[in-house]
């Protein structure tokens, strides 16, 4: 499961077995959320997360998409 970063207690990784479309993990404490890089970025499911935290992890994944959708690509090796 690589780790991408980690800001402000989220961890945002990729599974090993993850399917497209491409999306990322972020996790925080035993909270999880999967949200849709691209073309969009769009939460797909909660796990516990508070409203506050999942609109912080979204702005996170939104000004780092690039970067997760180039990570993705080389991981999965699309």
């Amino acid at each position: 499961m690589p780790t991408l970063f980690i800001v402000f207690g989220f961890r945002f990784v990729f599974y090993s077995n993850d399917h497209e479309p491409i999306h990322v993990h972020v996790i925080k404490g035993d909270a999880e959320a999967r949200f849709q890089v691209v073309p969009d970025v769009k939460l797909l499911d909660n796990r516990g997360l508070k409203p506050a935290e999942l609109k912080l992890a979204e702005s996170l994944v939104e000004e780092n998409k690039e970067t997760i959708a180039t990570n993705w690509q080389q991981f999965f090796g699309k």
